[in-house]
């Protein structure tokens, strides 16, 4: 039970840092520090909404629309700790 503890930590810091990339570099490309011409730019920024489009789609349709403001992002992390801190709580029911 120790491992599936592991495992499922390794898993929300990965869906953790891969919303972070996709923050940072939807930032990068709206500063336009990044363009979307390059190829691979271009096809780092589809994987990364390939991953995380079908997470922020449900998050999407539960919170209400904010003007120009996404904050699907900010509910996922949010999301993901949440989880981590049941998680790290329960942990004694993994050992």
């Amino acid at each position: 039970m120790t491992s599936l503890f592991q495992i499922l930590m390794l898993l929300l810091n990965i869906v953790y840092f891969i919303v972070i990339a996709h923050v940072i570099m939807s930032w990068l490309i709206n500063f336009q520090v990044l363009n979307l011409r390059q190829p691979l730019v271009s096809q780092i920024w589809d994987g990364l909404n390939r991953l995380l489009e079908p997470i922020y789609s449900r998050v999407r349709r539960v919170i209400p629309q904010m003007g120009g403001i996404d904050l699907a992002p900010l509910v996922v992390l949010i999301g993901v700790a949440v989880i981590r801190i049941i998680l790290m709580n329960n942990a004694m029911y993994f050992y």
